[in-house]
């Protein structure tokens, strides 16, 4: 069995977040480390906002790997882990911050239940509330449409309209979820690379609900744990909140490429594992429906000033 030097290692991509990436540096560094140790990695998706110094300068125990171009989200966390040395791997995004417990008892858990291949924690939004996107079903053909047609939003706690954000759920219980979200998931790293690692075809958006998809295909599930929680400021990291609109990352053409990798990644997903699952007519109802809501996303940004 390989040895290993940490016990835990974070890795966090980031694109022109500077500030963004401070505040979440300064509360991992100030949150409970696993006695086993500690490795901070940091890839950098060739940001020009000088975040790379302001790690060099105020967090020199971090690893920065700066990439010359942008590689996307999951080709940018696989060299993160190509660079680790740690037995369990998190993937955390640069707009969170972390409590005191947020690392260590997470951590705990899944160290004592090896059957446990990923777990996540509550992520809670600026305004307070729960961010559904970490607690999610896989997008089968029905979660997908009544999540565009807005069915689950009329019917939260129906497990037959919302099984995409499991709304029925109780959120203050540990228990099984199907897809937990890239902004924070921590893992066995010899799981990580035995399932192939993420999957670079995706640029940005739906590359967790893939690792997640395998995770659960190797047998192992993926745990909620509500009993830490952690600050997410969605969206921030990708330019499209007002959090980072002094940044290129929040520019209109960023903007619209990520409204066009959200697009690419839904159907990535859908024909690499449901082409053969579902008849035909429904996966084109499907693709169609992704196309239509990815240009109307395309449009509004577009559009926007």
């Amino acid at each position: 069995m390989k040895k290993y030097k940490n016990e835990l290692a974070i890795v966090i991509v980031n694109y022109n977040t500077k500030q963004l990436l401070d505040d979440c540096l300064e509360s991992v560094f100030r949150a409970d480390s696993p006695k086993g140790g500690l490795q901070v990695i940091v890839v950098d998706n060739a940001s020009v906002d000088e975040s790379m110094e302001m790690v060099a300068k105020k967090y020199p125990a971090v690893l920065g790997i700066k990439n010359s171009e942008n590689l996307g989200f999951a080709k940018a966390n696989n060299v993160g882990v190509e660079a680790s040395d740690a037995r369990y791997v998190l993937f955390l995004n640069s707009d969170t911050v972390v409590k005191r417990y947020s690392l260590v008892k997470p951590l705990k858990y899944l160290r004592t239940h090896p059957k446990v291949g990923a777990i996540t924690i509550k992520l809670y939004l600026k305004d307070g509330t729960i961010d559904f996107d970490n607690h999610r079903g896989y997008p089968t053909p029905w979660a997908s449409i009544s999540k565009f047609t807005g069915l689950a939003k009329l019917f939260p706690q129906s497990t037959f309209f919302n099984s995409y954000h499991l709304g029925f759920q109780k959120l203050n219980k540990i228990h099984q979820i199907p897809v937990a979200a890239g902004s924070y998931m921590m893992m066995p790293t010899k799981l990580f690379r035995d399932i192939g690692m993420w999957d670079e075809t995706y640029f940005f958006y739906g590359e967790d609900i893939d690792l997640c998809y395998r995770i659960n295909e190797a047998g192992y599930k993926i745990i909620y744990y509500p009993k830490v929680s952690t600050l997410h400021l969605r969206g921030a990291s990708s330019g499209l909140r007002k959090e980072n609109s002094k940044s290129t990352a929040s520019s209109k053409a960023n903007k619209i490429k990520i409204a066009k990798s959200s697009a690419d990644a839904w159907k990535i997903f859908y024909k690499k594992f449901y082409s053969k699952r579902y008849p035909f007519f429904v996966t084109a109802l499907v693709l169609v429906g992704i196309a239509v809501k990815g240009k109307i996303r395309v449009l509004k940004y577009k559009l926007s000033k």
